[in-house]
């Protein structure tokens, strides 16, 4: 890979950590702190694709570098697609994690069909053009929270194949079956092919 860093459009550590070991310590992400970026990035678009071409062209509008930004929803079926791109802020401008998964679960109440997939897009800004990569996992959201890791939904969401939820797995396991997971994936087979 020619390339060995790429400004992150996050200040989010976790995230950072997350995707820098999908990457298996090839390239050396830098957060937005790093290059002197404060506070959340504006997320107005419509779409998740929107939102993260919207976080990348200002990265890269104040830094010149090559970067990346991404936006997650989590989409429902029984709730025509919701959270979605309202996934962060669900419960309100707050962004609360656990009040977020309170009201997925009042939302849902009475209803049979718990199915739901986890949508990740990542844009990309390199030389000047710009990429769309795009991770799914498909699985069901749990009647109460199981475990204790992860963040955001992690303890609500089931993937298909699984007993387990995102946050009863290792950070590990997690990206493996994870669509920010499928989606560094395709992003890194991308920088490895130029």
């Amino acid at each position: 890979m020619k390339i060995k860093e790429l400004v992150f459009a996050s200040g989010n550590a976790h995230k950072i950590e997350e995707i820098e070991a999908i990457l298996g310590g090839e390239m050396k992400l830098i957060g937005l702190p790093e290059v002197g970026i404060d506070g959340d990035l504006e997320e107005s678009a419509a779409t998740l694709e929107g939102n993260a071409q919207q976080k990348a062209r200002f990265v890269f509008s104040q830094t010149g570098r090559n970067c990346f930004a991404d936006d997650t929803g989590l989409e429902v079926q029984a709730l025509n697609g919701a959270p979605g791109v309202h996934s962060a802020r669900y419960a309100g401008e707050m962004r609360d994690n656990a009040l977020n998964r309170k009201k997925l679960l009042q939302e849902l109440t009475g209803k049979s069909d718990r199915s739901a997939r986890f949508r990740t897009v990542f844009c990309l800004l390199f030389e000047g053009k710009e990429y769309l990569f795009e991770g799914i996992v498909t699985g069901a959201i749990l009647s109460e929270e199981r475990g204790s890791g992860g963040f955001g939904y992690d303890a609500l969401f089931c993937p298909e194949g699984e007993s387990r939820s995102f946050a009863e797995m290792s950070s590990l396991e997690k990206n493996q079956l994870s669509h920010r997971g499928r989606a560094a994936i395709r992003l890194a087979e991308f920088l490895r092919a130029m």
